[in-house]
This record gives C-alpha cells, structure tokens and sequence, in this order.
C-alpha cells in the first residue's frame, strides 16, 4: 500500500486537480467535498478516487470523516487542507454571518483537519501537511475581509506547526496561489477577467495542474528540508 493524501475539497477546481496529480503519483488519496453529490459521484467514476462528505467548519465531522478514511484506506501521511469558500462583501457592508462561515471553513477548517491527523503524524516520525493559502492572504483584497484574514491565518498555521513538527520528520508548508483558472474564475465576466489577467506581468491565469505539481513536490521525499516555507504561484502579480 502506498502513502495515503487527503485532499479536503478536492473534487472540484484546483481540489481536483491536486487529487488527480497525487494519485498519478502512486498516493492512496481519499478526497472530500461538502454538498455536491453528483459532482463527486461522476469524480469517483472518472479517477477511481474515494470521495468523502463532511463539513471541515465542524471538528467532530471531520474527526469522524478522518477515522472513516483511515479505517478504510490507513494511516493519513499527507494531508493537503484545500477547501475553502468566500463570501465577499465590501467591510461596511459585511455581515457577522459572512465573517464566520468564511473563518469556520478557511480558518477553523484547517485546525480541524490536521489536528486529527496530527498525533499519528508524530507517532510515525513522518507527515506532510500542505494548505492552501491565497495571494489574497498575503496582499489583502478589497471585499475579501473576510477571506483575506483567514488566509493570512493559514500562513501562521504552517510556519507554527513547522517548528513543532520537525523534530518529528513533520513539514508543514503552504502555497499561495494567484487567479487560476478554475470555474469559479471562469464564470466571472469577460471583461473583469481581461482586467484581472491585465494585472499579472506573465499575461494569463495559471491553471490548475500548476498548483498540484507544487504540491505533489511538497508531498513528496525531495521537500524534506523545505518547512514552514510560502510558495507563491501568481506568475509575478506579488512578492511577498
């Protein structure tokens, strides 16, 4: 048996990409979505990848859902915390509602999926725990309050666990993807995607594969060395 990925929202955009690109790289990977069914049945049928529904804003959903993917496919080495969602709105305009689903899923939801994983991690002296951050996290966006905060966050998670986890043969380490071409992005308007394209110097959105080739390198033995680390993929939009 080989090592085994989860990949929390890992059905749908950059998610799916990182699912496929782990297994083709010999990984057990069991992904997770929220509520689409029939999206992550017609995955399960196009990759052979097992799919799990749980809510990563709820630790005991995501405990239970952990304990279910270990029973079924064993222990969790890599865990990849991809799910996210937004919920923009302008500051002043922001609702209390809107700030916590945001914090619950993007924030909350990356303590909740790697705390489960985190002692068997120690216990087997190996672990690699990859997030998915945002340029937004780093740079702030307006209307992204909310979002960006949580994304920030994400990068405090990874250098902290960093330091804990090393000793331990444990990296944590984070990506921070640009606009990349998934759904989401494609679905906005013509014309605010020619001027967000306008704002990155290499001239196009990256695609998805290029975020799972980061991580199937982070997941991989050849990162070992590589802690606590940012990697920004936004063909040269910002420089942290």
């Amino acid at each position: 048996m080989g090592r085994v990925a989860l990949v929390t929202g890992g059905t749908r955009g950059i998610g799916e990409a990182i699912s496929k690109a782990l297994k083709a790289g010999g990984y057990d990977v069991a992904a997770t979505y929220a509520g689409n069914d029939e999206k992550a049945k017609a995955f399960t049928e196009a990759t052979g990848i097992k799919t799990y529904k749980w809510n990563v804003g709820d630790y005991d959903s995501s405990k239970n859902g952990i304990a279910q993917v270990e029973a079924d496919m064993g222990p969790i080495d890599v865990v990849v915390a991809n799910a996210g969602i937004t919920r923009d709105a302008p500051f002043h305009k922001m609702t209390p509602e809107q700030w916590q689903e945001v914090i619950d899923t993007n924030l909350t939801g990356v303590f909740n999926t790697i705390h489960p994983v985190w002692p068997g991690m120690r216990e087997r002296g190996f672990g690699r725990v990859i997030v998915i951050s945002s340029i937004n996290g780093q740079k702030g966006q307006f209307g992204q309050v909310n979002y960006a905060a949580t994304k920030a966050g994400d990068l405090g998670i990874v250098r902290s666990l960093a330091q804990e986890g090393a000793a331990k043969g444990i990296t944590a380490n984070a990506i921070c993807p640009g606009y990349i071409a998934t759904e989401m992005v494609m679905a906005v308007p013509e014309s605010v995607r020619e001027k967000i394209i306008g704002m990155i110097p290499a001239g196009r959105l990256g695609e998805p594969d290029e975020i799972a080739r980061c991580v199937s390198f982070l997941a991989s033995d050849d990162s070992s060395f590589i802690n606590g680390s940012v990697i920004s993929a936004n063909g040269a939009q910002f420089f942290a």
